[in-house]
């Protein structure tokens, strides 16, 4: 077993070439680095408080031609190592049990506790010796936190690993041991998270304040002229958006999507290369100081040292810094060996300790659909189901599905360069609790806000503002994932015309109308219906016909939408128009806000995406009928659980506040003391309640999905809650009853709400399996 190390220090890095300026080498590649900041650890942070005040997010530059950039639909990523450049190396794709590939350089790191030379590239193949897990090699699993007697397996080596076993393996019943026994060798994928650029529109747009009206950008921005558009009547100067810098996964956002199959596991080695900045772009003020990452698989069945949080990694404060790296391991295998258990949409995203929100609103978003070979095989010309989709194989373990398309929704502000950057973490000895920063005009803008969620004022599909979509006239599987920070969505299908909004969030809604002299917005008309088929844990019992679906964050919900007919029936012809549509307003960050609040009717209708039909496609797929099986739900009888075993009550600070505003069971987290401890194999009953009627919580728990077997209120509203899920979402002073089991793996996990602000002032815990 390998001595843990020691974190390294500012000094070291320093010294080590991380943050400095020249070149780091990579085997006989080169790549260049600017000299733009230092990393800076969690602990050496600045929490100095700048008598914090909660102030407006600036008004964005205004989309004068929404609805012209094509909705991104991302292509499978093919399995392999990825040089520093990007580039894959043939043939490394499949796990190798000696550890050769065809590129001596292929799995090569700059960092691992293997070597002694930081920085001196090195190769650790993906694979379950000791210590090759991830960066810091083989160490005690209880990280010096649990008792001895809980039987937690070492961290930095995987607990359990196809056709080896592990730690664990004798734990397993029967039916979960051939259940593994069958599993095939992983595939190997590169993730390297590294700096990219990002423009949300192509669209000419126009400087505005809050009523509306045209600006100029400010002294200082970045001007790139497009031009004159008519602005109510008068010509005003248009601009375009410079790229935003983000951390992405392999420099994209979203930043991959890998299609993976039941039975044939996934490793996906993640890589810090943020040091690397070749094209020297700012940073910006917001996303993990010290640079570093860690990511979960929500809510892949994984073992701890693969979850990807920040109750089983310790070191550097719970991330992984420059140079560092994770193996994380998806065994694609369902829970208890249970084909009822399999999943059908999972996404992966940053989850670094108290940096979470910033992260992943700064790129780290990726995509993950689940298959299943007996029932869902991604293609309508197999398995019983026909789902919409036709599934082509790349000969390499990968395979892409057309007609069946992600939809990330994903909301964000860009900065009007005259509102102040001020939060918490600014130092005002320098005068910097409140700095404008006109040079970041038109690029994305966030701030550290401690006691409420984020309610931004541009909308996204695919990180695209108010992208078209191209469809035919044949059935689609859509996948919903809420990856805002904050907002809720409520989506229907809609047909109307979009008029400009100026001013308001969504910049764009369904016109308007007099009503007694006030203004009032109209919704659109419903255009199609929508059968949901799946909800976060996986394809549901059976089919829920909706004409519309909430969306909360981190919230997934698959649907079947036929584009070949209207609501009514009657058949689509070509060239027809309709508009995914949000009819959920947040005027804030707390919860859906209530109309009668603004003063007047409104209908909040934003046409988040057009839809143009555009011809028609063969189709063989099937909406499956309202009473036909889908997958049956796992038995169990809610009758038999009189009471919640555990109770977490969510509550606010009032006292508090800073970094401690959100508690669970008037506790912040605390990486080092688990508040439950259920027993391997042994399902309970958890209470998860709203302490409070001014917020909705999106509350998260890791590792297995759960039933809904209680709520307080709301019934109707959540008729889904006949599926299984990861995120139990509380309306206000909401109380619920979860029913969960613990099985596969033993280790450390965490639970969190997913309106990220909350998550990070440290509305999260950490809980064990143990043996």
């Amino acid at each position: 077993m390998s001595k843990k190390r020691a974190p390294l220090t500012r000094r070291d890095m320093l010294k080590l070439g991380l943050a400095a300026g020249g070149a780091v080498a990579v085997g006989q590649r080169v790549l260049a680095q600017c000299v733009d900041s230092t990393p800076i650890p969690l602990h050496e942070y600045l929490y100095p408080g700048c008598n914090y005040t909660p102030e407006d997010m600036p008004v964005s530059p205004f989309i004068v031609q929404p609805y012209v950039d094509p909705l991104p639909i991302p292509k499978t990523m093919r399995p392999g190592w990825r040089r520093p450049d990007g580039t894959l190396v043939e043939g490394t794709g499949v796990y190798r049990a000696d550890g050769i590939y065809p590129d001596p350089e292929a799995w090569s790191v700059r960092k691992s506790a293997f070597s002694a030379f930081p920085g001196t590239p090195h190769v650790v193949a993906p694979g379950p010796a000791p210590g090759h897990q991830d960066a810091f090699g083989d160490r005690p699993g209880n990280h010096q936190l649990q008792e001895p007697t809980w039987g937690i397996p070492n961290a930095g080596t995987h607990q359990l690993f196809p056709k080896v076993g592990g730690a664990t393996y004798a734990d397993l019943n029967a039916q979960e041991k051939a259940a593994f026994d069958a599993l095939a060798d992983p595939l190997l994928f590169h993730i390297r998270v590294n700096i990219g650029e990002k423009v949300f529109t192509s669209s000419p747009v126009v400087p505005i304040n809050s009523a509306g009206q045209a600006l100029t950008p400010p002294p200082g921005a970045i001007q790139i002229p497009a031009g004159t558009v008519d602005w109510f009547g008068t010509q005003v100067p248009a601009y375009k958006t410079p790229p935003s810098t983000i951390y992405g996964f392999n420099g994209g956002f979203p930043g991959a999507l890998i299609n993976a199959e039941y039975g044939r596991p996934v490793i996906i080695r993640f890589e810090n290369d943020l040091d690397l900045n070749p094209n020297c772009r700012t940073r910006q003020d917001f996303g993990a100081p010290d640079w570093a990452f860690l990511t979960h698989l929500h809510n892949g069945h994984t073992a701890p040292e693969s979850d990807g949080q920040p109750h089983h990694l310790l070191e550097n404060e719970g991330g992984y810094q420059p140079m560092e790296w994770s193996d994380n391991l998806y065994l694609m295998y369902a829970a208890g060996g249970d084909e009822r258990e399999k999943q059908s949409f999972l996404w992966f995203h940053d989850h670094r300790m108290h940096h979470t929100g910033p992260n992943v609103y700064k790129g780290m978003v990726g995509l993950m659909p689940h298959y299943d070979p007996v029932l869902d095989p991604g293609d309508e010309r197999t398995g019983p189901l026909k789902l919409p989709g036709l599934r082509t194989d790349n000969g390499d373990g990968s395979f892409d599905v057309e007609y069946d398309i992600p939809l990330a929704l994903y909301d964000c502000s860009l900065d009007d360069g005259t509102v102040l950057h001020r939060d918490m973490h600014q130092d005002p000895a320098k005068g910097l609790c409140g700095v404008a920063h006109p040079e970041w005009w038109g690029q994305l803008f966030l701030q550290h806000k401690v006691n409420h969620g984020y309610a931004f004022d541009i909308f996204t599909v695919n990180c695209t503002a108010f992208p078209v979509l191209h469809v035919k006239r044949r059935k689609y599987r859509l996948r919903f994932l809420g990856a805002s920070l904050s907002r809720q969505y409520r989506l229907s299908f809609r047909t109307g015309t979009p008029m400009p909004f100026p001013g308001q969030q969504g910049q764009w809604n369904f016109g308007t109308v007099s009503n007694k002299g006030k203004p009032v917005t109209q919704s659109g008309d419903l255009a199609m219906d929508m059968d949901q088929i799946a909800s976060e844990g996986g394809l549901l019992p059976n089919v829920i016909k909706r004409q519309e679906i909430e969306i909360w964050p981190a919230n997934r919900r698959e649907v079947i939408v036929d584009f070949s007919r209207w609501i009514d029936r009657k058949p689509t012809a070509i060239g027809d128009v309709l508009y995914l549509t949000n009819t959920l307003q947040m005027l804030n960050g707390r919860k859906e806000t209530d109309n009668r609040d603004i003063g007047f009717d409104q209908h909040y209708a934003v046409p988040l995406m057009k839809i143009v039909i555009d011809g028609d496609a063969p189709d063989a797929s099937v909406v499956p009928a309202n009473n036909q099986l889908l997958r049956a739900p796992t038995p169990f009888d809610p009758t038999a659980v009189p009471a919640p075993d555990r109770i977490f009550d969510l509550d606010r600070s009032g006292t508090l506040g800073g970094e401690d505003e959100w508690l669970i069971n008037n506790l912040g987290f605390n990486p080092a003391a688990p508040l439950a401890t259920p027993k391997f194999g042994t399902p309970e009953a958890w209470g998860i309640n709203n302490g409070g009627g001014g917020w909705t919580h999106p509350m998260h728990i890791h590792q297995e999905e759960h039933h809904v077997i209680f709520r307080s209120t709301n019934l109707s509203k959540h008729i889904d809650d006949t599926g299984k899920f990861d995120v139990v979402n509380l309306e206000p002073s909401e109380k619920t009853i979860i029913y969960r089991r613990f099985r596969t793996f033993r280790g450390n996990y965490v639970a969190h709400c997913h309106q990220l602000a909350h998550e990070d002032h440290n509305m999260m815990f950490g809980w064990t399996i143990i043996a």
